[in-house]
C-alpha cells in the first residue's frame, strides 16, 4: 500500500466515525471488507455518501427512505454489507 493510499485509508476510516455507534459499524464494515475490490466509481460513491448527514444515511440503510439515485449502489453495498454482521447470518 502506497503512502498515499495509507493516507486515504485512514482518513476514510476516521470519517467512518459518526455520531451513531450503529453507522459507525456499518460503515467501518464496509471500508474494511469491500473498499480494497471495490470499483473506482463505487469508492467514489463511498466518499460521497461519508458527506452525508448521520440521520439522512441512517434513513436510507434502514430502508425508510430512498437514497438519490447517484447513492443507490452504495447503499445497497453497505446495507449487504450489515447483513453480515446479523448474527443470525453466520
Amino acid at each position: 500500500m502506497s503512502q498515499d493510499d495509507s493516507r486515504l485509508a485512514a482518513s476514510l476510516r476516521w470519517r467512518c466515525r459518526r455520531g451513531m455507534r450503529e453507522l459507525d459499524v456499518l460503515l467501518s464494515s464496509w471500508l474494511a471488507k469491500r473498499w480494497p475490490d471495490a470499483d473506482p466509481e463505487l469508492q467514489q460513491d463511498f466518499a460521497d455518501l461519508l458527506d452525508q448527514e448521520d440521520d439522512q444515511l441512517w434513513d436510507w440503510l434502514l430502508g425508510r427512505t430512498a437514497p438519490p439515485a447517484s447513492l443507490g449502489r452504495i447503499v445497497s453495498e453497505v446495507q449487504a454489507a450489515g447483513e453480515d454482521l446479523r448474527p443470525d447470518s453466520r
